[in-house]
């Protein structure tokens, strides 16, 4: 079908040119490019991390984030000339025909309220419902999107809901006006491969019955192939190509495409085993934890030895991170103990010595919301390198060159530098060096990649490998990524439902026969083909395919 056959589009840029200030010039992010966007038309944006795909799809809504400036071109929405436009007729359309979901679910919901008191707000502000209709639309949204039990779980608070529900929930508010255009920014980048399909399928469900068009910005190639009509590819501000999506995947024209469809590369080369008396570093001990009257662990046991990598896998609410809070002593066992070097771990951090908090650390999955936006990031790793080495004035700031020249960042460059002023993959960095900062043995890592497009991801991916070669780490990874999993890991733990479903080790987990979770998993991860998703949902029956989504706290 031709664009004159599709009829008047719905958005149109043309010639669109975007700038972000540095210091006092303003530099060029966005140079040039036209995007047009139909009624029921889905486009997927990717390119890797800097690409400028993020800073398109908000244009898209006449909207630049502070620092940035649109500097030329045209933005069209349905006839309105939204660079012109005024703040009130912006505010008109944002919310009730424009709509946004942002790649961090839990940075974006206020948590001091309630799920369907925010995902009532848009529809009541802009006079399409009542609050009682809106309340019972968003329950009506939550059944769609496969939530647990979707008459309840609006009345939760953000926290109290695991991630992948969570990112549910905002693509729930972001239909709750029935929107012309929506925006999804990376919008399963944090779910794990059962709830990503869920979460996928209900997206596509939604923009076809209502005929909603979309921008799907995504870093994940095999994503954006279930998803979008066309694909446009973008590299530092510029459109690289465009075409249908079985072309573009068929028949990349550009070098530049083709290095993006490249499978990931690297891979550590299988260990030799540990030796039968080896003391592990860090050694999970039959633990059973809860939330209150909640049990969320059942007797979870696994030994983390030092120079290896233990994968722990699973869906979103699966005891994944519960388990990590375990062992940085977040959250004290009901029964069960947590061992390092043999000796055991007061389960409560606030009794753990000085010298035992620094054994282990901790580098968070959103550095956006881990990093202190206020702080260099001189200050920003300079405060372990002070609390555990007890440096201070030249030797600190010595200390902390030395530890970003480990993480490859130099340290006359990003050494006074915000972490606004950084990339989300140098940012995952500078949460790498903060917990090397107090020179641990064991780091737990957790979905430190899930954020990153591909080309990013695998530098983090060998510079966590390198680290741990020369340092003799032990990592704990979390991760829903098998890919990564395939990677970085020497075992694997699968876990669902607070408990470990199968473990052994990285040739074990991807060698049949597995256990029924473990194929469940495995057959989830989205492939390069247009029909995979579609085919798998005719496989499993599309009422069964949200069966494995836990209404636990992951």
């Amino acid at each position: 079908m031709t664009d004159s056959d599709k009829g008047q589009p719905l958005v149109e840029i043309r010639d669109l040119r975007i700038e972000g200030r540095s210091d006092e010039d303003w530099n060029p992010i966005i140079k040039g490019v036209d995007l047009t966007l139909h009624k029921g038309e889905v486009l997927g944006l990717i390119g890797e991390s800097g690409a400028g795909k993020s800073t398109l799809g908000l244009a898209a809504m006449g909207f630049a984030r502070d620092g940035v400036r649109i500097s030329g071109g045209s933005v069209m929405f349905d006839g309105i000339d939204l660079l012109a436009a005024s703040a009130e007729t912006k505010r008109k359309l944002v919310g009730k025909r424009i709509a946004y979901v942002a790649q961090s679910a839990a940075a974006s919901f206020n948590p001091a309220h309630k799920l369907i008191d925010q995902h009532a707000e848009a529809p009541i502000n802009h006079g399409t419902a009542t609050k009682a209709e809106a309340e019972q639309d968003g329950m009506e949204l939550y059944r769609r999107l496969r939530l647990p039990n979707p008459d309840e779980i609006g009345f939760r608070y953000p926290h109290q809901v695991s991630g992948g529900q969570l990112q549910r929930a905002m693509t729930a508010m972001a239909m709750s006006c029935r929107p012309d255009l929506i925006i999804f920014d990376e919008p399963t980048t944090a779910l794990d491969v059962t709830t990503q399909i869920e979460v996928l399928a209900a997206i596509r469900d939604v923009v076809e019955q209502f005929g909603t068009a979309a921008i799907y910005i995504t870093h994940d190639l095999a994503v954006v192939a279930q998803m979008a009509d066309r694909i446009k590819v973008l590299l530092r501000g510029e459109e690289v190509e465009e075409n249908e999506t079985r072309e573009m995947l068929s028949n990349p024209k550009e070098e530049y495409t083709r290095s993006l469809w490249a499978v990931r590369s690297f891979e550590r080369p299988e260990k030799p085993p540990v030796p039968t008396d080896a003391t592990p570093v860090v050694s999970v001990q039959n633990v059973t934890a809860a939330y209150g009257k909640v049990q969320v662990l059942h007797d979870v046991s696994f030994d983390i030895h030092a120079g290896r990598t233990v994968a722990v896998v699973g869906e979103s609410g699966s005891g994944k991170s519960t388990t990590a809070r375990v062992i940085t002593g977040l959250l004290p066992p009901k029964a069960g103990q947590v061992e390092l070097d043999g000796q055991i771990l007061p389960p409560d951090y606030r009794k753990r010595s000085k010298e035992q908090l620094r054994q282990v650390q901790m580098i968070y999955q959103m550095a956006d919301t881990a990093l202190n936006p206020r702080k260099t990031i001189g200050e920003i790793i300079g405060r372990p390198v002070q609390f555990y080495m007890g440096l201070t004035g030249r030797k600190k700031r010595d200390r902390v060159a030395d530890l970003l020249d480990q993480i490859e960042l130099p340290a006359e460059t990003y050494l006074d530098r915000l972490p606004s002023e950084l990339s989300g993959g140098q940012k995952q960095r500078i949460g790498i060096a903060r917990a090397l900062a107090a020179e641990p043995k064991f780091i737990i890592c957790d979905e430190v990649t899930s954020a990153l497009d591909q080309l990013v991801a695998e530098g983090i991916l060998r510079l966590l490998a390198r680290l741990q070669d020369e340092l003799n780490l032990a990592y704990m990874f979390i991760t829903h990524d098998l890919a990564t999993v395939k990677a970085i890991a020497d075992e694997v733990v699968v876990m669902k439902d607070g408990e470990v479903m199968e473990q052994g080790s990285k040739a074990q987990m991807f060698t049949p026969p597995h256990h029924p979770y473990t194929d469940l998993l495995l057959s989830s991860v989205p492939e390069m083909d247009p029909d995979w998703l579609t085919n798998l949902l005719a496989e499993r029956g599309r009422d069964n395919i949200g069966d494995a989504a836990s209404d636990k706290i992951d």
